[in-house]
């Protein structure tokens, strides 16, 4: 005879046992980048025709900058959470899986990294 109630029986149980903070986190960074997308779909608008020394210039602003980076980690980071639950629901094998998100993530890290970088290196310049 099982005297559980129905909650304590689910109760530290699931997938990943962390699915309220990824939710979450999902629905924060989407709506961090709604304003710093709407900036930087304007700014980009503008620096199309822009030339070299300008673009440098208007990305060596210090607020500028901070932006950028703010849009790029935003980005990636949603990208990859987004991302990370499509494997998760479409990969069946555990070991495709784990491995899968872990070069995911990799992946997105590593080119998160070289846009922080360039940036970093583009603002120095000017």
């Amino acid at each position: 005879m099982d005297f559980q109630t129905p909650l304590a029986k689910v109760r530290g149980l699931g997938s990943a046992k962390a699915g309220t903070g990824h939710f979450w986190m999902q629905r924060i960074t989407a709506i961090t980048l709604i304003p710093l997308s709407l900036w930087m779909v304007l700014y980009t608008k503008q620096l199309l025709s822009a030339s070299y020394e300008q673009i440098i210039v208007w990305l060596a602003g210090p607020l500028d900058s901070i932006l950028a980076i703010a849009w790029v980690i935003a980005a990636f980071y949603h990208a990859a959470l987004g991302l990370q639950v499509v494997i998760e629901d479409y990969v069946h094998t555990e070991w495709r899986k784990i491995t899968s998100i872990w070069l995911m993530k990799l992946t997105f890290l590593f080119f998160a990294i070289a846009a922080i970088v360039a940036i970093f290196r583009i603002s120095m310049i000017g």
